[in-house]
């Protein structure tokens, strides 16, 4: 690879130091390659027009799909109320009109830059594409199930829209449905199946549901709310293998000596980084690929964003590691963002608050902030009931908030959050009185490290 191109052209005049925005504009494919049709790559490269950038964009994806939100892949496309088309980002020519070229279909398999973020990328069918800079926005894929069983047929993992359409057509009414894991996704998929009618189990090894992600007081309206509308969840339990009857599942054997018969099993234990491509470039990774708070890998030069990264904790160091890989469609959307005036020369750190949400039956989770092992909480409402909040604070100043069917207090605590205030906790701890209400600027001890 030719690494010495000149650099006689840049986007916004700034210096040739590492991350500056100095992107050689000599012969080539493309200025910005973006590796990864995901959110955070759509993103990335709508970002970068609105910075002004007036170089060429390309945008290549494994799948053959035009860029689409996977969200509802677990809700509504699976229950059959939204068509996978109604998920396209964008129309097709608003990428022509941005000038921003797609090239679906595309997996590139290996990377080679030079000293100036430069380089070559070499797709699955031999294509070569020679860029100014690159950014990795390749998200994660689904962990796999590794016990006896685990490859046969009826066995299913959700991540595209090919894995949606999969499963769906195996959801018919009075089928038997085992999901593995209590995370999202896994309940997701749960409350989608019973809607249509399957009959639904959950099992997990973990002590309560969604354990990485809320309190618990949240695990257990949720674990609840799903056994008062028929699924049955099984905690503190193992799969130790998987029955099939002629290569089809039948049952699914767990530790505590129950068998579950089932007729489809789908399998929702997390997620791991793409970090393949990061790995064999020598960038550093560490549980994702890592990067500063600008959005930049070790080398300086390539950026990465979305569910692939290991960043800076924004909300650091008040709440949570100083280092985080956070899977939210919010947070890849502001990496992006971050990544995106680094490419352009703007010196912008990422700062944003993690934000998530989750729908299940008619549940709808919002959560905000990071939950400390040290935070008192306040409960806002009825925690037996399918509608309260919980506030978590360190002192008087409030860290993290978690609404079930609580649409204005989550928007008051992200509120509050993304403007550095508290919430009063006397206010927040009265049903009666509006969240915004409450809203206070912290005290002065409460004000974080420089």
């Amino acid at each position: 690879m030719d690494t010495n191109h000149s650099r006689s052209k840049t986007m916004d005049g700034h210096s040739d130091e590492p991350g500056s925005g100095h992107i050689d504009t000599s012969s080539r494919d493309t200025d910005v390659l973006i590796v990864g049709a995901s959110q955070a790559g759509v993103q990335l490269a709508v970002s970068l027009r609105e910075e002004g950038f007036t170089g060429r964009i390309t945008l290549a994806g494994a799948e053959g799909h035009p860029p689409y939100q996977r969200p509802p892949l677990s809700k509504a496309v699976l229950q059959g109320s939204l068509t996978f088309e109604s998920l396209h980002f964008r129309r097709e020519d608003f990428y022509t009109a941005q000038g921003i070229e797609l090239l679906l279909g595309t997996r590139v398999v290996s990377v080679a830059t030079g000293p100036d973020g430069s380089g070559e990328a070499l797709t699955e069918r031999g294509t070569v594409i020679s860029f100014g800079r690159l950014a990795l926005t390749v998200g994660a894929r689904p962990r796999r199930l590794d016990i006896p069983g685990a490859d046969s047929d009826g066995v299913y993992y959700l991540r595209d829209a090919t894995d949606s359409d999969r499963l769906r057509a195996a959801l018919t009414r009075d089928a038997r449905i085992v999901v593995i894991g209590g995370g999202f996704i896994g309940l997701e998929v749960a409350a989608s199946a019973r809607q249509l009618g399957c009959q639904t189990s959950v099992v997990l090894t973990d002590d309560r549901l969604m354990a990485r992600a809320v309190g618990p007081r949240l695990s257990d309206a949720f674990r609840d709310a799903h056994q008062r509308r028929g699924v049955p969840v099984h905690l503190r339990t193992t799969p130790l293998r998987i029955l099939a009857n002629r290569g089809h599942v039948c049952a699914v054997e767990l530790s505590d000596g129950t068998t579950i018969e089932t007729d489809v099993v789908v399998v929702g234990i997390g997620v791991s980084p793409r970090t393949e491509l990061a790995e064999q470039m020598g960038l550093a990774v560490d549980n994702g690929i890592v990067v500063n708070e600008r959005g930049l890998t070790s080398d300086g030069y390539t950026v990465a964003a979305g569910d692939c990264v290991n960043s800076p904790n924004p909300v650091a160091p008040v709440s949570g590691p100083a280092r985080m890989r956070f899977e939210s469609i919010s947070t890849a959307i502001e990496q992006a963002k971050t990544a995106a005036a680094t490419l352009a020369g703007r010196d912008h750190s990422y700062r944003a608050v993690p934000w998530f949400w989750s729908d299940q039956f008619d549940l709808k989770l919002q959560a905000a902030g990071l939950i400390s092992t040290t935070a008192e909480c306040v409960v806002r409402g009825n925690s037996t009931s399918e509608k309260f909040s919980v506030l978590y604070y360190e002192k008087d100043r409030l860290i993290a908030g978690e609404c079930l069917n609580s649409p204005s207090d989550f928007v008051a605590v992200r509120n509050a959050l993304n403007n550095g205030k508290t919430i009063d906790r006397a206010a927040a701890s009265d049903p009666a009185t509006p969240l915004k209400a409450g809203l206070r600027d912290l005290p002065l001890e409460a004000e974080p490290a420089a």
